[in-house]
């Protein structure tokens, strides 16, 4: 059975892109325009998500948002998280880890190593 990730960005053009790399990877992708549809997606899959990729700067609920809400649930406590925006300050990266991602890459990326961010933290 191949592993799920959730993709979350407001983005169609990167949301299109991530899924492309990782479904060509073999990965189960499902997809949210921003923090709080990712919360309803997440409580509604029949399967559970193996690692998040997520935007930071989005409506509703932001990435820090969508962490922070992760992390306080049991179920997705331990669930790999990876921060993918264009916010390249060291500023945005600390509160990133500090909030509890588990990485951190900036826009724009090659797939190859997104996909080698992904796989390191799914083994």
């Amino acid at each position: 059975m191949s592993q799920t990730i959730l993709v979350v960005d407001d983005s169609p053009t990167v949301v299109k892109f991530v899924t492309f790399s990782l479904k060509s990877s073999g990965y189960n992708v499902v997809t949210a325009c921003d923090g709080m549809d990712a919360i309803e997606k997440m409580s509604n899959l029949p399967e559970s998500v193996d690692l998040v990729i997520t935007d930071l700067n989005m409506p509703n609920l932001d990435g820090y948002g969508l962490i922070e809400t992760l992390r306080a649930n049991d179920e997705h406590r331990r669930t790999p998280i990876i921060i993918l925006s264009s916010e390249e300050g060291e500023d945005d990266r600390e509160r990133g880890m500090q909030v509890g991602a588990t990485s951190y890459l900036v826009k724009p990326f090659k797939s190859q190593l997104l996909l080698t961010e992904v796989s390191k933290h799914l083994k």
